[in-house]
């Protein structure tokens, strides 16, 4: 693994440094907040990897929910990771030892800067996006361990700080549209959303819209190809 591998990793992951640690403080805050230690901050940023999830893990272990209560909020929170990984078959599929690790840490953030499938020049591939997911990883644990430990020393209302993420997915959206040539998939995603959350509401709306999402990518997908092959 070479030193331009490992500091092109890191330079593309410095976007994410700067959300996830601030994300992470919130989730280990909050997880003092309610009543949880270190360890089991450090064992769910180290083992579980699901920001949302995590933070909506808090409410579900404080307010005791059952293992079918806990699978299925899972599900509802993170099925759309069901649909956007499809595309990371092609890019992970020569990942060799690596792809384990790169399943388990692709977030949201970590497939904003893969999707693309593009590698810098001069560096090892698989190596590359091993690193920047591990970085990634790493700023998450490290966030929510420095998270805990000021919540156990500084007294502050932990109100609101779930919003975090919500914030940190529409920083996403926005730079994906600014560097984005073409904007169909944008599009779709939002107005697919948006109707769902008109018609389901927002309890259920994920789901129908992962689905409608999927449904009109796929019917659009020649033409997304040949789009893309023309530019």
């Amino acid at each position: 693994m070479s030193r331009k591998t490992v500091r092109q990793a890191f330079v593309k992951s410095i976007p994410v440094m700067a959300g996830y640690v601030v994300l992470g403080i919130g989730f280990g805050v909050l997880m003092h907040a309610a009543g949880f230690g270190l360890l089991w901050t450090l064992a769910m940023s180290l083992l579980i990897f699901a920001g949302s999830m995590q933070y909506v893990g808090v409410g579900l272990l404080a307010g005791g929910a059952s293992v079918i209560t806990t699978i299925l909020t899972t599900i509802m929170v993170n099925a759309r990771h069901l649909f956007y990984s499809i595309s990371m078959i092609r890019v992970y599929k020569d990942s060799g030892r690596y792809k384990p690790y790169l399943v388990f840490a692709l977030t949201d953030e970590t497939y904003s800067l893969l999707c693309d499938g593009i590698v810098p020049e001069g560096v090892e591939a698989e190596s590359y996006r091993f690193l920047v997911s591990a970085f990634n990883h790493s700023y998450w644990v490290v966030g929510s361990v420095l998270g805990s430990l000021l919540g156990a020393v500084l007294p502050f209302s932990a109100k609101g700080i779930e919003f975090s993420m919500t914030a940190l997915f529409l920083t996403s959206f926005v730079e994906q549209w600014i560097k984005a040539d073409n904007r169909i998939p944008a599009l779709t995603g939002l107005c697919a959303t948006l109707l769902s959350l008109a018609v389901f509401g927002p309890e259920r709306f994920l789901i129908p819209a992962m689905l409608l999402i999927t449904l009109v990518l796929s019917l659009l997908r020649g033409r997304l190809e040949n789009r893309e092959a023309d530019t």
